[in-house]
């Protein structure tokens, strides 16, 4: 990772990740990277988290793939650890059980989806409802799941240098809106600031300077909403905050591939990889046959 005010994945790091230098397809990891990022959100609202810590964590969770394989660690873990780790750096921590029970409501209603798709409600068959059922404190899955917590937060800090230096989009956000005189629109303001919240579930923080990504949000909500900017070559509105148009409509295309609809097997794939455990045995079905 570079040591820039925004710290960056190097180009080397962005053609080739760990993990698909482990054989994981690109399209899975980024699938993989949005649901853990979607974990971590759910898991906020649940404990009632300031929303900075929440958007820290997925950062954090976003930049660690740049530095370490899934097939080394689960995506749950890491997400509870970055949740965990991004808490005190806003200084508003949680405490390790509560978080723990959060996770493990989670996973299990993950788990119950992953038993009962969606698609069964097609074929006309009921589809049980889930029931959380709590742990035992004595049992193994607490002490599985606070040492997997403990883990989790210790490699986040390693692999990433101790570099967690978070800076979050949304004052910048209020700066763009006022220069281009579009803060009295308040359904511009709703847009663009829900654009930069779904893009936590892409590794564009990670890739991006946040100008960057505050104008492709801005570009999103203000093309969506039918409103004209200056985009003439002579005077272009992204240039003014020292963005790229290139970079602009990759941010967006990144954001936008969110909104794409998705198969239930592609969702069922995605809920059965949870744990690296997952990821060891999906590679083992796909790996390349060897023909030598």
């Amino acid at each position: 990772m570079s040591t820039s005010l925004y710290p960056l994945a190097s180009l080397a790091q962005i053609e080739r990740t760990p993990s698909r230098e482990d054989g994981i397809p690109e399209d899975l990891e980024l699938d993989l990277r949005a649901f853990g990022c979607k974990l971590i959100h759910e898991a906020g609202i649940l404990l009632r988290q300031k929303q900075v810590a929440v958007a820290t964590a997925q950062i954090l969770f976003q930049r660690f793939w740049y530095v370490t394989s899934m097939k080394q660690f689960g995506i749950g873990d890491i997400g509870m650890g970055a949740l965990y780790l991004a808490s005190k750096l806003e200084e508003c921590p949680v405490r390790m059980r509560d978080l723990i029970n959060v996770y493990d409501l989670l996973l299990q209603r993950t788990a119950h989806r992953l038993k009962h798709p969606s698609r069964a409600l097609s074929s006309g068959a009921p589809c049980p409802e889930f029931k959380y059922v709590p742990m035992s404190y004595f049992g193994n899955t607490f002490y599985d799941l606070k040492d997997a917590l403990v883990v989790a937060e210790m490699q986040i800090l390693k692999r990433l240098g101790f570099n967690v230096h978070v800076v979050l989009p949304y004052g910048t956000l209020v700066n763009y809106l006022r220069l281009l005189g579009l803060t009295e629109r308040e359904d511009v303001s709703s847009k663009a600031w829900g654009f930069l919240n779904d893009a936590l579930q892409t590794p564009v923080y990670a890739l991006y300077a946040v100008p960057t990504i505050v104008s492709a949000a801005i570009l999103l909500a203000t093309r969506q909403l039918g409103i004209s900017l200056p985009s003439s070559p002579e005077s272009c509105w992204w240039e003014l905050f020292d963005a790229n148009w290139e970079d602009v409509w990759s941010v967006a295309g990144y954001i936008m591939r969110l909104y794409r609809e998705r198969s239930p097997e592609d969702q069922a794939r995605v809920l059965g990889l949870v744990s690296k455990k997952g990821i060891r045995l999906w590679l083992e079905d796909h790996a390349p046959l060897n023909t030598q």
